[in-house]
């Protein structure tokens, strides 16, 4: 056969499968993805039973994409498969030298291992049996030892907005997700009134938010955060205007260095415990002749994976990220290869992923629909099933999709994981239908009008839903 008509069978059998994916689509979903200007070829789809190799919906469903959010699918299941729903992390403080009558002649260090809730609650109570061994007077210097993570320097190339809390590195010795919370308090024709928590005495924190008439909307974009550090001291200088149709918000900043943040929280706690501290807060390693005073727990993996999925948490995320790396101290890409040989040990093997930080927020990270319709069949098999979907929004109840489809037969029926970045919006779960079927649902949208898709992912569920 000429190779002049060969070519020509190629390109009409491939026009022909372009076109069958466009007719297996729901009318009602390609109206929606037209009406929001996105083009099928930004667009992966895969809906398919479980426990089924046969295809309900299929569109460029082998092309990697960013799948934001949606990766955290990924983490949460090698997590809970290689450590075990019950894996717990330790916080440890150690002294550098006896304590007698009530002082410590020395350092104290504080030892984290990753855990990725560590809160000011818990914090508090670490602090509490310290004192409760009879430490009252640290005559050295709160040791800080974050050796469990290998240093990652603070990131603002992502979006250039380091105090937005999902911008909060990860850090060994991460405590409260480094989050100052402030309640805003609007007083018409008046400057807002703020309330910090945790109050941290180190902060100075200037004031000059205007109240303003108007909308709500997207009230977080008219006010502005600048971060001043001089002499060990810390001022935040906030500034903008707030509708007071808001009411009463909460703003939440990943504010000062991890090690600036722990020790403004220490010496606020310490001394509310009745403490002293006489040195200065440094980094450092425990020696090996430190002996341990205390130690807390972390809550069970099961329930960190819920409030990584549920609420989309990236610190969290990458956090239990470097938990699975197998070197010394952890990286990112010592994670990631961890997580790749856990993958082909399962059967996983997932050739187009590229794996940066393990929770989406990413310009780097790829999968296919097909990889995570692959995983999620692996998740529905898998023991751990139970944890892990539980640990997704469930439509119209709670998490990221709590305020979605409430008036929808679909409503308590889908469980999907959802991701979010400028030009990327994606979903992915398992949705029981009307007739009692599990479903795996995957929905990729890269585009710059990605964000306007919202419409066609929740008609996309009612459809698999119905059918």
């Amino acid at each position: 056969m000429p190779l002049r008509r060969l070519a020509m069978i190629a390109v009409l059998l491939c026009s022909s499968a372009g076109a069958n994916a466009r007719a297996a689509l729901p009318p009602s979903l390609t109206g929606a993805l037209n009406a929001a200007g996105i083009p099928l070829s930004a667009v992966s789809i895969l809906v398919q039973e479980v426990g089924k190799k046969s295809v309900v919906l299929s569109l460029n469903a082998d092309k990697a994409r960013n799948p934001a959010s949606v990766m955290k699918l990924v983490t949460t299941y090698a997590a809970l498969d290689t450590l075990g729903p019950a894996y717990t992390w330790t916080t440890q403080s150690y002294a550098g030298s006896p304590v007698v009558n009530g002082v410590l002649d020395g350092n104290l260090y504080l030892k984290g291992s990753g855990d990725p809730k560590l809160t000011q609650e818990q914090f508090w109570l670490l602090l509490r049996q310290i004192r409760a061994r009879g430490v009252r007077e640290i005559k050295g210097d709160l040791v800080l030892d974050h050796s469990a993570f290998a240093p990652i320097a603070q990131d603002t190339a992502f979006d250039d907005k380091p105090q937005r809390p999902y911008n909060v590195t990860p850090d060994a010795l991460l405590l409260n997700f480094k989050a100052l919370r402030l309640t805003i308090v609007p007083h018409a024709g008046q400057r807002v009134a703020l309330l910090s928590e945790p109050s941290l005495s180190e902060v100075d924190v200037t004031n000059l938010i205007e109240t303003a008439s108007g909308d709500c909307g997207e009230w977080k974009e008219g006010l502005r955060v600048d971060e001043l550090a001089r002499n060990g001291r810390y001022r935040l200088v906030l500034t903008g205007r707030y509708p007071a149709s808001c009411g009463e918000q909460t703003w939440n900043l990943g504010v000062l260095t991890h090690r600036d943040y722990v020790a403004a929280v220490f010496r606020d706690l310490w001394r509310e415990l009745g403490g002293t501290l006489t040195g200065t807060v440094r980094d450092g390693v425990v020696p090996a002749d430190a002996q341990t005073i205390a130690a807390i727990e972390s809550p069970a993996l099961a329930d960190i994976v819920r409030d990584v999925n549920k609420y989309s948490n990236n610190v969290m995320a990458r956090q239990l990220f470097l938990s699975l790396a197998a070197d010394s101290p952890a990286t990112g890409s010592g994670a990631a290869r961890a997580v790749n040989t856990w993958l082909v040990g399962k059967g996983l093997d997932f050739p187009e992923l590229v794996l940066e930080n393990g929770a989406g927020l990413s310009r780097r990270e790829r999968i296919s629909a097909q990889s995570i319709a692959r995983l999620l069949q692996s998740i529905a098999a898998s023991p751990l099933m139970p944890e892990l979907v539980a640990s997704l929004p469930l439509a119209a109840v709670d998490g990221t999709m709590k305020k979605r489809l409430r008036e929808d037969g679909v409503a308590g029926h889908a469980h999907i994981k959802t991701g979010t970045l400028e030009g990327v919006k994606t979903m992915a779960g398992l949705v029981q239908d009307a007739q009692g079927r599990e479903m795996i649902i995957v929905f990729l949208v890269n585009h710059a009008s990605a964000q306007r898709t919202q419409a066609a992912m929740d008609e996309l569920l009612r459809w698999v839903y119905r059918h």
